[in-house]
């Protein structure tokens, strides 16, 4: 099928049973990933981002890199189409200084240290929780950009959904599940294969006029009851399949499983006690290469009240990671971390301060902190100012990799890396229905890792500082609404003066939807990205693209989702020698709203207001 033929021929097909069709309430929306615990976004002393899975069914987005793309502060490369590797840069730091989590468990490889974001399918997501600035005072390594930290789903009822698209992209994915008043469960299967497109274009090295797809099989399950004041929850995810690149392919399995038990122990005395698995599976025959990463973690957590306007927060977590790659290394480490921090709100000021400490057995003990202060002048405008340490240490391949014919090998007397980051956020309320923030930053990294010196070793010789401002204005008027978000930064190489790579200087993203009735919703997406400097002194020109989007209420329990984009077929690279899509449609699936209910989280039906409403 030809990429336009889509247009006029695929269709969605959704069906729900023991669905609710009552609405939900509008609740505000709350982020645990800034300070391990439950805060409603406008309280966090952080630029915070709430990707919700009405948002995610609306913008009928393939994958969660695309849906990543439209946010502030964040860019992002990848080689090739579906399935090809993707690199997400958070205000300008590497790939591997943002730390994800799903469901609280870490997920990034142990070698590369960088998270594999083409296997995680959007079906099995319910909210991205976006923490820009460093967060290492709370979570530890790795999280020198930021957290991004993905729930799974939970769902109350049955649902099915299917949908194609251009480049012969098909999807299904099936779901069921049951709420009670003490608990329950949800299971959610599903499947994407997409033939693609040629990977690189005729500069990139290994050419090849061929399509490359994707092949992807994932399952997600959950269940939780209740106790009294205890609560005990596991969350299984497992996504398995096959990416194709021009001379092979790679066959990838990731798993994340963790149980929680949470509740009171006291009126003014919560806590968290949870245990976690994480694996990653990797092989490339055509390179002989595998490797495989293993992490077990089990933490302690428990927030006490001091006061209705002050918290203290303690914990302790281990850590154990083993990481395995093919005729090279077999490694492991432990970590051991402890951490408090001390939030107040005695409006009209908003304070906090968090330190933590890490100790691990093969680059020592490194101690973290941060410190925050806000200030609300009305109900409409608040400023608040944050300092905060972070530090990521090296991954097994930098430390243990034999390299090629001892070239680009890895050093284990490596340290890790190093940050301090200051920023200003201000908001404000213009009218009803409005929202204006701006965020100016610094982050500086020494210690920065590079394969250096005449055989390429790695080695702790390079710093960095990326310097940044964030603008974003978001605003309803009747049936239309508008989210804006501008991005300015300069990412620089300290020591070469050099741009960093694949991250631009200039950054657009708008969003103009309206509603036709209570049953049609339609909008237009504008992303530009301005120049960026790639490999070999190569520079990436600028590009814009222009992507449509529409969702159609047919009944109460059936929905279309259609989306077109780059409409205007630009031709543009992510990485210099790989290509991108073209003029493209497809279909999504039938959209869903969770909500609280009597047993906890349950999905009720909410089709008339998939878009994001301001208040």
């Amino acid at each position: 099928m030809s990429r336009y033929s889509f247009l006029y021929s695929s269709i969605l097909a959704a069906f729900s049973g023991s669905v609710s069709a009552q609405q939900a309430d509008l609740q505000p929306e709350v982020v645990v990933s800034a300070t391990r615990v439950v805060q409603t976004v406008d309280a966090t002393l952080a630029d915070v981002s709430v990707i919700s899975r009405e948002d995610i069914e609306a913008s009928a987005t393939r994958d969660l890199s695309d849906l990543l793309r439209l946010q502030a502060g964040i860019d992002i490369a990848r080689t090739g189409g579906p399935g090809g590797q993707t690199s997400i840069f958070l205000r300008g730091t590497n790939n591997n200084h943002v730390l994800v989590l799903i469901d609280g468990v870490r997920v990034a490889a142990l070698g590369t240290g960088a998270f594999t974001w083409e296997t995680l399918p959007l079906a099995a997501i319910e909210r991205v929780e976006i923490v820009r600035g460093p967060r290492a005072s709370y979570w530890g390594s790795d999280a020198i950009g930021g957290v991004i930290q993905i729930f799974t789903r939970r769902l109350d009822g049955a649902r099915i959904a299917l949908g194609y698209g251009s480049y012969a992209d098909a999807k299904a994915d099936i779901g069921f599940g049951h709420r009670g008043e003490d608990g329950g469960y949800s299971v959610q299967i599903g499947a994407r294969d997409e033939d693609g497109f040629p990977s690189q274009n005729e500069n990139g090295y290994g050419y090849e006029d061929k399509d490359h797809g994707l092949r992807n099989r994932h399952l997600s399950a959950r269940a939780d009851h209740r106790w009294g004041e205890q609560t005990l929850d596991a969350v299984f995810m497992r996504s398995q399949g096959t990416t194709e690149f021009a001379g092979g392919q790679s066959d990838f399995t990731e798993q994340a499983i963790n149980l929680t038990l949470s509740g009171a122990i006291t009126p003014t005395w919560q806590h968290r006690l949870s245990a976690g698995r994480s694996s990653e599976d990797y092989a490339t025959p055509a390179y002989f290469d595998a490797y495989a990463s293993r992490r077990t973690s089990l933490g302690w957590q428990n927030e006490i009240a001091l006061s209705p306007q002050q918290r203290l927060v303690l914990g302790i977590d281990s850590l154990h990671e083993r990481g395995e790659k093919l005729d090279s290394y077999r490694h492991s480490r432990n970590n051991t971390g402890v951490y408090a921090g001390w939030q107040s709100s005695v409006r009209p000021f908003d304070s906090e301060v968090s330190l933590r400490s890490d100790d691990n057995n093969l680059f020592g003990r490194h101690t973290t902190g941060s410190v925050a202060a806000g200030w609300h002048f009305n109900e409409a405008t608040r400023a608040y100012a944050s300092y905060g340490q972070g530090f990521r240490g090296p991954t097994l391949n930098e430390q243990y990799s034999p390299g090629f014919g001892g070239l680009y090998a890895g050093n284990p007397d490596l340290q890790p890396e190093k940050s301090s980051s200051r920023e200003i956020g201000f908001e404000f309320a213009p009218g009803q229905g409005q929202q204006l923030k701006a965020n100016l930053y610094s982050t500086r990294i020494s210690n920065l890792i590079s394969f250096s010196g005449v055989a390429f070793q790695a080695e702790n010789v390079a710093r960095a500082r990326i310097k940044g401002a964030e603008l974003g204005y978001d605003a309803s008027f009747g049936a239309w609404t508008f989210d804006g978000r501008l991005t300015w930064q300069d990412p620089r190489n300290e020591d070469t003066g050099t741009q960093l790579l694949r991250r631009p200087k200039q950054k657009f993203t708008g969003t103009l939807e309206r509603s036709f009735g209570e049953s049609l919703h339609a909008g237009v997406e504008l992303l530009h990205s301005g120049r960026r400097a790639d490999v070999a002194g190569i520079e990436l020109p600028a590009y814009t693209l222009v992507n449509l989007r529409a969702t159609w209420t047919i009944a109460p329990q059936w929905m279309l989702h259609a989306r077109l984009e780059n409409l205007t077929d630009r031709d543009y690279e992510l990485a210099h020698g790989y290509n991108s899509p073209g003029r493209s449609g497809f279909a999504c699936r039938r959209h869903a709203r969770m909500r609280a209910g009597p047993g906890g989280e349950v999905e009720r039906e909410a089709a008339s207001r998939w878009f994001r409403r301001k208040e």
